[in-house]
């Protein structure tokens, strides 16, 4: 024998509430009074009621999806954060919908309308291709991760905090030459602080350096054949010099770290590397790599947080819009390892 599915008219009749009453409880329950909604739950126990969850969904229209898109999976530090943003589901109990958008930037228009269709409460965005204004434009919930955010909440590293960490360490090995390789992004997206950090330190201690801004790809095999003709071209520039090097992440810092292994059969004295991110590749490395941990899983639980807010705003009879964009910043972490002395 099948149970029977506990409705509301089940609960109204065993609390002697109406029907409009224990709708309240499950859709407004700050409607009602601390003892009446512990009747509602004491009923709820003793009935053995199972929620319906799609049917909750048609009543309220509110589904406990957030939408997360991304640009990739095959850097380590996207992976590495959305299992951490899918973490906080046994904290806050949001779903995910994701989409990995490749830097296509129609092609995320188009997940985009897809969430919305799905009435998703919330977004969080990670790639780079539609611009904050846009995003803010379609009057969701919206926090974005390392990108630029003029018009959204977002949570960010102290990326210049951490470019200042990179150097520093690389001119403390007493290197005749430091290189930062990182994408020629501009002042707006949060990553130029790795630069600028660079920059500035390099300029005040007087330490000759290099910046090499260039795209090296968007697969994992673009990637790996850009830093191999990167790697020649550093070591037929730099022959006799020990050469400190900032890779602008660690999978970009694996990759040169596996090319400089391949051919000395260990890191010479003439290398020194540092990554960012702290991503597991870092430590499993073939050597463990020096690197700038950004705190993954503080950056997930602070943009949840973020976007919780926001969503629980919305649910209000009269929610109150934001009186400006919040952006909480993460401090960054040196972690010291084998490719630092």
């Amino acid at each position: 024998m099948t149970k029977k599915n506990i409705t509301f008219n089940d609960i109204a009749q065993y609390t002697n509430f109406s029907k409009t009453t224990i709708s309240r409880y499950f859709n407004n329950p700050d409607s009602l009074t601390l003892e009446n909604q512990q009747k509602i739950a004491d009923a709820l126990v003793a009935l053995n009621y199972k929620e319906n969850k799609v049917a909750r969904i048609l009543a309220n229209g509110k589904t406990e999806f957030v939408g997360i898109i991304i640009p990739n999976l095959y850097l380590h530090y996207y992976s590495q954060m959305l299992n951490q943003l899918l973490a906080t589901y046994e904290i806050y109990g949001y779903k995910f919908l994701v989409f990995v958008g490749n830097d296509q930037e129609e092609i995320e228009r188009r997940y985009i309308k897809e969430l919305l269709a799905y009435k998703i409460e919330g977004m969080i965005i990670l790639s780079h291709t539609i611009h904050s204004k846009e995003l803010a434009a379609y009057k969701l919930p919206v926090v974005t991760i390392e990108r630029e955010d003029q018009y959204t909440c977002s949570v960010n590293t102290d990326n210049y905090m951490g470019g200042v960490q990179a150097t520093s360490l690389l001119y403390k090995n007493n290197c005749d030459i430091l290189i930062h390789v990182n994408g020629d992004i501009p002042p707006s997206v949060p990553a130029y602080g790795r630069i600028k950090g660079f920059q500035d330190i390099c300029r005040e201690r007087g330490i000759p350096h290099e910046l090499i801004l260039t795209h090296l790809g968007n697969t994992y095999q673009e990637t790996a054949d850009s830093i191999r003709l990167l790697f020649e071209s550093i070591e037929a520039k730099y022959p006799n010099k020990k050469k400190g090097i900032f890779m602008s992440n660690d999978t970009h810092a694996n990759i040169l770290l596996n090319l400089i292994v391949r051919k000395y059969g260990t890191l010479p004295d003439c290398y020194r590397l540092i990554g960012f991110d702290d991503s597991p590749v870092s430590t499993e490395a073939i050597i463990p790599t020096s690197t700038i941990g950004q705190q993954v899983e503080k950056i997930a639980k602070e943009a949840m947080d973020l976007l919780v807010m926001q969503m629980n705003e919305q649910k209000k009879r009269k929610p109150s819009p934001l009186p400006a964009v919040i952006h909480r910043t993460v401090t960054p972490v040196l972690m010291r390892r084998d490719t630092t002395e």
